[in-house]
């Protein structure tokens, strides 16, 4: 902390200048402000005033008059000073205020002489004084830990940064038009559940001291959701956090931020015809202009050929773990022998499939060994209708043609059960409360579950989901 700032501080008290005040309202965006009136001709006035406020980026001028850059969420204004109109004590408390310090201005606007759009302040007032040095103007702030561990300097030192997250909120806000716009209706479930489900993961765990048991924060909201079809909401979404506990890495973030939507009377054809809808709206909505293309209709590829054509190894002939081992090892392909089939199945996809897809794509039809909650494909033996969407070289996106067969569901836990006595420590575990609502009688349903960290990531052009989190998970 400066201790010429705190001098400072202690002498506007001394003053009688509140160094914090309660409130400044009226307060208008820059960006408004320039768009009002991006004709004017260089030199010209205007009689229009406002009231912007924001944080002191930088000062220039002597004398008599000085011109002052102030930074809010939507840009800067540029400020001009003058002796003349503001009197003595208050220019002078200006011009000596400390960059990085929060400062409210009235004034109205002119085109200067240079072509840049100022206000002219006719008055000011402190908003709140800064003890620390903002981050070096002309540098930025570029140095990754320090801009994860501390975001408020990232997004103060780097426009950048703040981009980014308005871009992150804006796609967030076009889902949900878009859901709400064909009759969806949004709902919360529990973060706290007595027990986990609705994806292959491992829980966090914590324990409740008012009902002395253990909860697990959730890993997926999906078989509450389900749940909530059962009882006749027929549409409905959740946008919310989820966490595993799983390793860091570019794509993976214990806490994160999934979009889930189930819709009575669908299947995963419509769901994916739905996604293609979706992800170009909200690409257009955020104004995207990278690389991808988001342009429908997307490709669909089983999941058999994929594996196929990428590593010569044919899954579905190879049906067991130490069949599937050994077929990847006459192509040069390493299988752990420990694992179970369905986790070297996964593999094969992670590793050889999935980085090669770069525009968004379909991998449909999985074997039912890993998709427990998926309905069994109405033409293809062993296999469940089910997709997983592509794009960037990452998984964004999880669908199924939903299982609503009571008697099926329970035999697929017991099936879960039978990996986790194998050793997955991923498995399902048993859930007889969701079995007796499908007992209840589901609709036929088609669900789907979308990171929405990693549609940002595509959409932002990022290749690590710490940058599009804004308080992302980091060691000690």
């Amino acid at each position: 902390m400066s201790d010429d700032r705190r001098e400072k501080l202690e002498q506007l008290r001394a003053d009688g200048v509140d160094p914090f005040p309660h409130a400044f309202p009226g307060v208008v965006a820059s960006a408004a402000v320039r768009a009002e009136h991006g004709d004017l001709a260089d030199g010209e006035e205007t009689d229009a005033a406002y009231r912007v406020a924001g944080r002191l980026a930088a000062r220039r001028g002597h004398g008599g008059a000085a011109f002052l850059d102030v930074v809010d969420r939507s840009g800067r204004i540029q400020v001009q000073a003058r002796r003349d109109v503001l009197g003595e004590e208050s220019f002078e408390r200006l011009v000596s205020l400390d960059l990085g310090d929060l400062i409210g201005v009235d004034g109205t606007a002119f085109k200067s002489r240079r072509g840049e759009l100022t206000l002219r302040a006719t008055g000011w007032e402190l908003l709140a004084k800064s003890l620390r040095p903002p981050p070096d103007k002309h540098h930025g702030l570029a140095d990754t830990e320090t801009r994860y561990r501390r975001r408020e300097l990232d997004l103060i030192a780097n426009d950048d940064a703040r981009e980014l997250f308005i871009l992150r909120s804006r796609t967030i806000a076009a889902i949900r038009r878009w859901l709400e716009a064909r009759d969806f209706l949004e709902v919360e479930t529990p973060i706290l559940q007595p027990l986990y489900g609705g994806a292959l993961a491992r829980p966090f765990t914590t324990h409740h001291n008012a009902l002395d048991r253990e909860l697990y924060l959730r890993i997926a909201p999906e078989l509450y959701l389900k749940r909530l079809i059962v009882g006749g909401l027929e549409r409905v979404f959740e946008i919310g956090k989820d966490f595993r506990n799983e390793g860091l890495s570019p794509k993976h973030n214990p806490e994160f931020t999934m979009l889930e939507w189930y819709e009575a009377y669908a299947d995963y054809r419509d769901i994916a015809a739905e996604l293609e809808q979706l992800v170009p709206h909200v690409a257009d909505a955020v104004g995207y202009s990278g690389e991808i293309d988001f342009t429908a209709p997307w490709p669909r590829i089983a999941l058999r050929d994929a594996v196929l054509e990428r590593t010569g190894v044919d899954v579905l002939a190879n049906r067991d773990a130490a069949a599937l081992v050994a077929a990847a090892a006459e192509r040069g392909i390493e299988l752990d022998g420990e694992e179970t089939w369905a986790q070297l199945v996964d593999e094969l996809v992670s590793k050889h499939v999935e980085p090669r897809l770069v525009n968004p794509t379909f991998i449909v039809d999985y074997p039912v060994e890993l998709s427990p909650f998926a309905k069994a494909h109405r033409t293809e033996p062993g296999l469940v209708e089910r997709f997983e969407c592509f794009a960037g070289g990452m998984e964004f996106a999880n669908a199924f043609t939903e299982l609503n067969d009571p008697d099926e569901q329970r035999r697929r836990f017991e099936e879960q059960r039978r990996h986790e006595a194998a050793g997955d420590d991923e498995a399902q575990p048993y859930d007889e409360d969701f079995v007796r609502a499908l007992e209840q009688g589901m609709p036929p349903t088609g669900g789907i579950g979308v990171g929405i960290d990693r549609l940002v990531m595509l959409l932002a052009g990022r290749s690590a989901i710490r940058e599009v989190v804004l308080f992302p998970a980091l060691r000690s």
